[in-house]
């Protein structure tokens, strides 16, 4: 059976989900704003989930429709064929969000949803009441410019939580933005690798997932496993098929972070992804920043500074490594920050920069090379 999915993203990741979609042999991949659309089947519906390493969730697009007023919303939806999906006692509460829409009040919109769709299914299932103690069918909805897509959560608990960083310093990195970051500076397990405000050690540890090929899901359950409709065999073969794409080798990855307490969780957090024996910790200063290399890559995320002292802390962090950065040879620099005077701090005007978001934070990728 042929499925629409959408995997949403972080804002400026959109070409790199297109990209890996693309790379599963997914059908239709058509990137928009902060998601990416594409077609494939049930086994391609647990690849995308066990194997995206940048998209935060794969939604499982039920229908569209034009929704200018809630009797279009409710109408709309409750035209759709939700009894081929959720059972009897499917559990299905409703979130989303509307943006540039007639329809503004998101608590309204999903009450609408929620009794257009328990009218639907009270009718084909011929009962009045529906429990709702089975497995979760999460319902969600997007409404821009009067037009509503709804889907279904095959996910759960967001991608970008892959399960090895329960313990985190303030201030984390979100998992997938940090993938993406080791994407972008072209890190496949050759040359150097290094973070010198390693923090948790996310950005490390992706590296190291990088260079080894393996799928960020593979140690993780899905929502959609426990679908009646769904064959349970596509995600052992998922999982049997990212497998057999791992590399093993010999890497270089090296993390270090100033606060002693960041390195004894990043150091756990590594070994949680079990990739502790792929990446060097170390207790240093990253302003004293010394190492040369023959061919290396630097993909680190320094402290923003979003209040007025912490700000001028972190102009004076960046001065500092930006000078230890200049002594240093054989390195390429790629560099988030939120800071609108970065490079005038650093030193040194990026030979290349791109727009990127950490959450909500508008930041920008610099890059040295």
């Amino acid at each position: 059976m042929k499925l629409e999915l959408c995997i949403p993203c972080l804002f400026g990741l959109e070409g790199l989900v297109g990209n890996e979609l693309r790379h599963m042999q997914m059908e239709n991949v058509r990137p928009e704003n902060g998601r990416v659309y594409f077609t494939t089947d049930e086994a391609g519906l647990a690849r995308a989930n066990v194997r995206s390493r940048f998209g935060e969730r794969v939604l499982l697009v039920i229908g569209r429709f034009s929704a200018r007023s809630f009797d279009e919303l409710f109408e709309g939806t409750k035209a759709l064929p939700w009894e081929r999906y959720i059972p009897k006692n499917g559990a299905f509460p409703v979130k989303g969000y509307s943006l540039d829409s007639a329809l503004h009040s998101v608590p309204d919109c999903q009450k609408i949803i929620k009794k257009a769709v328990a009218d639907r299914l009270a009718a084909k299932y011929h009962q009045p009441w529906l429990p709702e103690d089975g497995p979760l069918y999460q319902i969600q909805f997007a409404i821009m410019k009067d037009q509503a897509v709804l889907y279904l959560d095959t996910t759960g608990t967001g991608l970008f939580k892959r399960g090895y960083r329960p313990a985190h310093v303030a201030a984390p990195l979100r998992e997938t933005l940090a993938a993406a970051m080791v994407d972008i500076a072209g890190y496949r397990g050759r040359g150097d690798f290094c973070d010198p405000f390693c923090g948790s050690g996310t950005i490390a540890i992706e590296a190291a997932l990088a260079a080894k090929n393996r799928a960020p899901g593979i140690n993780r359950h899905f929502s959609a496993e426990k679908w009646d409709w769904l064959d349970k065999g596509i995600w052992q073969q998922a999982i049997d098929e990212a497998r057999a794409r791992e590399f093993s080798g010999e890497y270089h990855i090296f993390a270090s972070d100033i606060d002693p307490k960041a390195v004894e969780m990043a150091k756990a957090n590594a070994k949680r992804a079990g990739v502790d024996d792929c990446i060097q910790f170390a207790v240093a200063d990253a302003t004293q920043f010394d190492r040369n290399t023959e061919r290396g890559v630097i993909v680190t995320n320094p402290p923003y500074g979003e209040r007025l002292m912490e700000k001028r802390e972190a102009e004076q962090l960046y001065v500092h490594f930006g000078q230890a950065f200049r002594q240093t040879s054989g390195w390429q620099l790629y560099l988030l920050s939120s800071h609108t005077e970065f490079e005038r701090s650093f030193g040194q005007t990026a030979n290349k920069k791109r727009k990127l978001y950490n959450g909500t934070i508008k930041c920008d990728l610099f890059m040295y090379r």
